[in-house]
């Protein structure tokens, strides 16, 4: 018996290691304003002298001003990380806005280091994400204005504007650095190329159409 209690208790601390790394750290001290101009290389940004911050550190202007979508996919989006708003430090958040053109697209994407929680300020959208493997579930749900919607960390999801007018929606994501992988753009505009085999194989499709897909990106 005293063995099992050992093991169980090991087994609890080994798992609230696992939580503990698992995202961003707890701040040490009331803030860590950015100081970009440093060139030390952390795990992060480098903090400016305490003495030395003031009120701006921790503002951002403009975030209401909507963003061109008038490109291939119909969307802009715009962020809020610690390189744009370095009051965000340490603190594990960050911010974007996305505006969305009638049908326009959030394509595929992933944000490897956070969670992302979606607001609908305006119109509406599809949204969704996809469970992992073998399952493969789609989870979708059309969204209209005041909806919230929850994108769990590292699942593949979308968005899409189904409305007639413009979308805009704001997202907060559980990261100062999320990070964010545009599915189709890394496996087809990786640099250097990803080898058309290992595509081809990947995607079953025929070389000619992998070209054809990689000169697109």
């Amino acid at each position: 018996m005293a063995s099992w209690i050992v093991f169980s208790g090991f087994g609890a601390c080994s798992l609230l290691v696992m939580l503990a790394v698992a995202f961003d750290p707890s701040p040490l001290q009331d803030f860590c304003v950015a100081d970009t101009s440093r060139p030390a290389f952390v795990n992060g940004l480098a903090c400016k002298d305490p003495k030395k911050v003031t009120a701006d550190d921790f503002l951002l202007s403009g975030f209401h001003i909507s963003g061109n979508t008038s490109n291939p996919i119909g969307s802009a989006v715009k962020a809020v990380t610690a390189s744009e708003l370095p009051g965000l430090n340490t603190l594990g958040i960050s911010l974007v806005r996305v505006d969305y053109a009638p049908r326009g697209v959030n394509p595929l994407h992933t944000h490897p280091r956070a969670s992302e929680i979606l607001t609908v300020l305006e119109g509406s959208l599809e949204v969704g994400f996809i469970t992992s493997s073998p399952e493969n579930r789609r989870i979708t749900k059309v969204l209209e204005k005041g909806d919230v919607f929850v994108f769990p960390v590292g699942l593949v999801h979308y968005q899409k504007n189904v409305g007639h007018g413009n979308a805009v929606a704001i997202a907060a994501l559980s990261s100062q650095n999320p990070g964010v992988i545009i599915i189709a753009g890394a496996v087809f505009g990786s640099n250097p190329e990803m080898s058309e085999d290992v595509l081809a194989r990947s995607f079953q499709l025929d070389k000619n159409v992998i070209n054809y897909l990689q000169t697109k990106f």
